[in-house]
């Protein structure tokens, strides 16, 4: 089942997040308040982060945070999966698969492509991706981070 973060899973994601952040899947850890942040601005609307837990037989078994933007290269709404993380006991039992199911028969009709990104070593992640018709874009990314914003 999946379902959207309430503020009573506040603590659970944030756990969570710790967990996928000390992981081979990212490339750095990053400060706890960070997590607090998304927390409070996806429980604020779903204009821009929205997080859903994932649970398999009555237990949390991971969670998925989304990020919406706008792209004139895809025509319109984009929806990037920022973050899709499934503890290590409920993996291969179909979670990632029905995450991005969900997600796209929930915002059919409102966005013009969906986006991720994934360590290139992060082969199982990466292989279900194409299984799923996600395709390598070949575009070097750059980022110019900004300290002092709240």
């Amino acid at each position: 089942m999946i379902r959207k973060m309430t503020e009573n899973d506040r603590d659970l994601y944030v756990k969570m997040a710790e967990e996928f952040y000390s992981s081979d899947a990212v490339l750095h850890p990053i400060p706890r308040e960070y997590f607090e942040k998304t927390a409070d601005e996806a429980l604020r609307s779903d204009e821009y982060a929205e997080i859903y837990l994932l649970e398999f037989e009555g237990k949390t078994a991971g969670y998925g945070l989304t990020a919406r933007t706008f792209s004139q290269e895809a025509g319109g709404q984009v929806l990037w999966i920022e973050e899709l993380y499934i503890r290590e006991e409920f993996r291969s039992r179909g979670l990632g698969r029905e995450f991005f199911s969900y997600v796209e028969e929930n915002n059919r009709g409102r966005i013009s492509r969906i986006r991720l990104e994934a360590e290139e070593e992060n082969t199982r992640a990466v292989s279900l991706y194409e299984r799923l018709g996600y395709k390598k874009l070949d575009y070097k990314q750059m980022i110019k981070d900004f300290t002092d914003a709240s």
